[in-house]
């Protein structure tokens, strides 16, 4: 029994030890990766093989969301491929209320919602890179890909009758109350016309120049300037009496956020 004691304490003594020493090894390696990451910081060398980066984009006519994830070639390029959601606004949409009803604002003349859906890819070009860990590296993108527009019907809401009110849109048979602005009274809600998309696919080329200002380089905090054009393979119909094009050249803001490995 004396024995079978010993032995125990001898087993848990045992394991202790090499709890604590595997414990120490870890504290070392974070030790040594925190030191690593501090010393690339103080020299404001960003040198990683990959990134992932979320944003926001505002353009000259509308807005949206997008994901990128970039691969390293060297320190000085890379190539990024992005995804995109955005939706185009008319410059000469102006949204309406009727002042006797409590319902939706509406926009007079307003055709299709416009969203699009980009994949594209880019190559990225190093410019300068931090002077120290509170300095701004400056990158030079440009690239393109396949631009998918999306037209979902505008509908809005009219007296048809003096007892009752229907939805129409442009080119249903009502098309004549759709732009009767006496017998509108609201715009749609955001379920109508998902059934009735149509597509008009095209392509796009956009440049721009990217700022990271990010205080760690792990980390990515950016802001994108830039110039895009896009052309649809036919005319995109966004708004009556008013032309209709195919193409289409705009500036963009983008402010990002992700992280690098």
């Amino acid at each position: 029994m004396r024995k079978i004691f010993l032995f125990f304490l001898l087993f848990i003594g045992t394991l202790s030890v090499m709890a604590q020493k595997t414990k120490k090894e870890r504290k070392e390696e974070r030790r040594q990766r925190i030191n690593a990451l501090i010393k690339q910081d103080e020299e404001g060398v960003i040198a990683y093989h990959k990134h992932t980066v979320y944003g926001l984009k505002l353009t000259t006519d509308g807005y949206g969301l997008f994901f990128e994830t970039g691969r390293a070639r060297s320190v000085k390029k890379a190539t990024l491929f992005q995804f995109e959601i955005t939706e185009r606004k008319h410059p000469k949409e102006e949204k309406q209320s009727n002042p006797y009803v409590s319902t939706i604002p509406y926009v007079y003349g307003k055709q299709n919602f416009v969203y699009n859906i980009k994949l594209g890819v880019q190559q990225q070009i190093l410019l300068g890179n931090k002077s120290n860990k509170n300095g701004v590296s400056v990158t030079a993108n440009y690239g393109g890909g396949v631009n998918i527009g999306l037209l979902r019907p505008y509908y809005v809401q009219v007296i048809s009758s003096p007892t009752s009110t229907e939805f129409v849109k442009y080119n249903s048979p009502d098309s004549a109350l759709f732009l009767n602005n006496g017998a509108i009274i609201g715009g749609p809600d955001f379920g109508k016309g998902w059934g009735e998309i149509k597509i008009n696919p095209g392509a796009y080329v956009k440049a721009g120049f990217r700022f990271d200002y990010g205080k760690f380089n792990e980390m990515v905090n950016a802001v994108e300037l830039g110039l895009t054009a896009e052309v649809y393979s036919k005319k995109l119909e966004q708004m009556v009496y008013v032309e209709q094009k195919q193409f289409f050249f705009g500036a963009y803001v983008g402010i990002m956020f992700g992280r690098r490995k």
